[in-house]
């Protein structure tokens, strides 16, 4: 096991198995976190999550992702999940042990299977917006027919995967709040991510966009810092057309 100190506030830990699965992460020092507080006192809360719905054009994005051949959901989970990996708070997990952050997180969507009901898609993210487009796709694709409907995902010591974004796609409505279900487990501080109908008005595509979050770890300036991020990559497709 290497012990790593990268700054005043955390201790990385990285192990062998832990960098074959990209499973990097780093161990948050209690007695040093300015956020030690604020931690302490929202983590003994019965119902202790956030939840804001915010709006944004994505007209840049969908034009870009037509000239790409990119499906609008692949290409939205590459700028989301993006975003969540560019703020570290979208990145920091409660573990029964302490808090801990990890190097990289990964998108987790629901996808709609026949018969009204979903399953749930574990995908890697990429920086290469290709690359992830390609692997996601298949592994969409696959994932009707692949595992149980309660299927755990897990890394290769057999623990359960706490890098993943949970995302889900509502293009049937729009909305302006919304909250997600969660289960009585303490240590579930993935944040969940949805999206609705696109609203189309003055040559811009206003999509409503929710995030839940564990305020533990997640404060409203986090989910400021989260949106911003969000509309400068989709701002930013402008440019790659």
């Amino acid at each position: 096991m290497l012990l790593v100190w990268s700054n005043p506030f955390v201790l990385e830990r990285f192990s062998t198995k832990e960098r074959d699965t990209k499973a990097q992460y780093r161990i948050i020092d209690l007695g040093s976190w300015p956020r030690r507080e604020h931690y302490g006192f929202f983590k003994t809360f019965p119902v202790p999550f956030i939840s804001v719905t915010t709006s944004i054009d994505v007209a840049p994005l969908r034009k870009m992702l037509k000239v790409q051949g990119v499906s609008f959901t692949i290409g939205l989970l590459h700028v989301l999940t993006r975003a969540a990996n560019d703020v570290p708070q979208f990145r920091q997990r409660i573990r029964e042990a302490g808090p801990i952050e990890h190097a990289r997180v990964h998108p987790s969507p629901t996808v709609l299977c026949e018969g009204d009901v979903f399953r749930f898609a574990c995908l890697e993210y990429f920086d290469s917006l290709d690359r992830f487009a390609n692997e996601a796709s298949e592994a969409m694709k696959l994932s009707p027919q692949g595992e149980p409907f309660l299927s755990e995902p897990v890394f290769e010591d057999g623990q359960p995967r706490d890098d993943l974004l949970y995302f889900s796609a509502l293009p049937w409505f729009s909305f302006t709040g919304l909250f997600h279900a969660v289960g009585p487990d303490p240590t579930d501080s993935a944040p969940r991510i949805a999206w609705g109908r696109f609203e189309e008005a003055d040559g811009k595509l206003a999509m409503p966009l929710n995030v839940q979050a564990h305020h533990a770890l997640i404060d409203g300036i986090h989910l400021a810092k989260f949106f911003q991020r969000v509309e400068e990559i989709v701002q930013s497709t402008e440019t790659e057309i």
